[in-house]
């Protein structure tokens, strides 16, 4: 007979329950003591062994000494256990006990008994006594519940998800039916409750090794690894108790996107140890520094002046990387893709894959920095534009674009001249290229100048033709004659009076009465038709000078006005003379001449 203890029944399935609920205070105890009375020689909850002395189709008959007989079913007999004979003894448990006051007459109504709770409560106080909290045990992983794993050591004990390893697998299921070691972290005797913890034993196995391997580690020394996780800058490799990292930039002297290009999960791979940490216990791994570094003699394997093939790797906003050799690559920079091209983007120059001839710039070997040229490896058109726009030479162009001050023609791809607003026309008054010129517009220009140091072209649209204030202006407008013309323009000084295309003439604000003006537009206006007396043609001065006044004069007013002008200016002569000193001030006469005064004696 076994002692008597106070327990009662495990159940397969309220098991995962109770492991559940194990750290609460609330938690269920697997074996309830208040349901026995230890006074009892016979009671439910009891272990006692019987003698096996009937075998049916459905139940085994028990004898364990009490007035009735038990029954326990056949079914807790596994098919691969020897089944149940008559006349062997067994260990059961004492599930329930027939009624005091008279007995059922059929086998159901008798005292029912378990033999496989006997044997798991038997396997409970057995394992109470071998195991230790921090002892190692080993077991099976028989299946997955929530919140964890059940190990069987001889009983089935709780392994929680969180204890499984180090980083929690995605899929603990993956575990059942493996055969793990695990720490026994708690025992609870009064519930018999047993978890257990496969990490704290490979944290105490890591701490031990990572002890051991840091005082072996020195820089420079090549060591195996595996990669144990992966991130955007980087990967973390296991040396075998402790972790390095494996930094992107370190992974290879190629250009990588990310490092799962150079390595994957679990992987085995070699690394150079390029740092160590010891206080902080980090190390910084490198994969390409097992390799001799494509940079040494950098200098003079691709020497300044030298033009090589690349392939195109990057494009940025601001140049294009291009890889000369695996290891090497070399920026050119967007201004260094074309001598006249105008380029917004390198990627209208250049496209990731291109196989293109550079030319190398610059080197700077401890930089790991490469200048390259792609418009060095062509001639540049600035070198001969004296050749092919020399001056004086007649060219033809597109506008490309229009300014304030002029108009900017292309000659060719990356080559443009300058038009001038002052170089348009010799008589009229321009005051924006667009009013004689629109872009895209082809026109005929002559080259004024060359400066190829600086690279500008001057160009002349109005130097094509004679200038007619040599020529044809002074023979057709006479002082004295009378001519036509619309008013175009009104200022507070005078009218501009159209003549002709282009040319106008100034109607000074002294010649539009006889009488004193305030205001021209009293007098005049805009688009209206006019006659007017020609003054005088200054060729050198670009301008005519109108009268409106005189038209009707005879010709002794005529007189009297050039002998009164005359008198002013051979007075201005004389004080000029005899005040040298003295400064002269004046504005325009009634002809629109400079008349000099000299200032007041207050």
């Amino acid at each position: 007979m076994v002692n008597r203890t106070l327990i009662r029944s495990l159940e397969d399935d309220i098991l995962e329950q109770e492991l559940e609920l194990m750290f609460g205070d609330a938690a269920e105890s697997m074996f309830d003591e208040s349901l026995l009375d230890a006074n009892k020689q016979f009671d439910v909850n009891q272990i006692v062994e019987g003698k096996i002395v009937e075998i049916n189709d459905e139940f085994v008959v028990v004898d364990v000494g009490f007035k009735s007989e038990g029954a326990i079913h056949k079914n807790e007999w596994d098919e691969n256990e020897p089944q149940p004979e008559v006349g062997q003894m067994v260990k059961v448990l004492i599930e329930e006990v027939e009624d005091q006051h008279g007995a059922p007459e059929d086998v159901r109504a008798m005292i029912s008994l378990s033999k496989r709770k006997a044997e798991k409560i038997l396997q409970w106080e057995e394992m109470m006594l071998s195991v230790q909290e921090g002892q190692v045990v080993t077991g099976t992983v028989t299946r997955k519940i929530k919140g964890g794993l059940l190990v069987d050591i001889g009983v089935p004990v709780f392994l929680p998800a969180s204890q499984v390893d180090i980083r929690r697998p995605n899929d603990i299921g993956d575990y059942i039916g493996r055969v793990v070691q695990c720490e026994v972290l708690k025992i609870d005797e009064t519930r018999r409750n047993i978890v257990v913890s496969r990490r704290s034993l490979i944290e105490k196995q890591r701490e031990e090794d990572r002890e051991h391997l840091m005082a072996e580690l020195e820089i420079g020394q090549v060591r195996k690894g595996v990669v144990k996780n992966i991130a955007d800058f980087g990967a973390f490799v296991d040396l075998g108790g402790i972790d390095g990292l494996l930094h992107i930039t370190d992974m290879s002297w190629e250009r990588i996107g990310h490092p799962t290009e150079m390595v994957s999960i679990d992987q085995e791979i070699e690394v150079k140890i390029l740092q160590i940490d010891r206080e902080k216990q980090k190390i910084a791994l490198g994969l390409k520094q097992k390799q001799n570094n494509p940079w040494t003699n950098i200098a003079e394997k691709y020497p300044v002046g030298t033009t090589v093939p690349g392939e195109v790797v990057n494009v940025m906003s601001y140049g294009a990387f291009v890889k000369l050799e695996p290891g090497i690559e070399g920026l050119v920079h967007i201004s260094e893709m074309s001598w006249t091209r105008r380029i917004n983007h390198p990627s209208e120059m250049v496209q990731i894959g291109d196989k293109i001839d550079v030319k190398i710039l610059g080197v700077d070997a401890q930089g790991q920095q490469l200048s390259l040229g792609i418009k060095q490896t062509q001639s540049n058109p600035w070198d001969v534009v004296l050749e092919k726009y020399p001056e004086n030479a007649q060219v033809t162009g597109k506008v490309r674009n229009l300014t304030n001050y002029g108009a900017f023609i292309e000659l060719e791809e990356g080559i443009d001249g300058l038009l001038h607003v002052s170089d348009m026309s010799w008589t009229r008054k321009i005051s924006h290229p667009s009013e004689l010129l629109t872009k895209g517009q082809q026109v005929h220009c002559r080259v004024l100048s060359v400066d190829q140091t600086r690279r500008r072209i001057a160009l002349g649209l109005k130097q094509l033709d004679d200038d007619p204030w040599n020529t044809t202006i002074p023979a057709k407008y006479q002082p004295g004659q009378l001519v036509s013309g619309k008013v175009t323009k009104i200022t507070n000084f005078g009218v501009f009076v159209g003549l002709e295309d282009s040319l106008e003439g100034l109607l000074h604000i002294s010649e539009l009465a006889d009488h004193k003006v305030e205001n021209p537009e009293d007098i005049v206006k805009v688009g209206d038709e006019i006659e007017v007396k020609v003054l005088r043609v200054d060729s050198d001065e670009r301008k005519i000078g109108l009268s409106r006044k005189r038209v009707d004069w005879s010709e002794e007013q005529h007189q009297a006005e050039a002998e009164k002008e005359k008198e002013q200016s051979q007075q201005q002569q004389t004080t000029k003379s005899d005040k040298p000193q003295v400064e002269l001030k004046g504005g325009l006469g009634s002809e629109g001449l400079l008349i000099q005064t000299p200032p007041s004696s207050n």
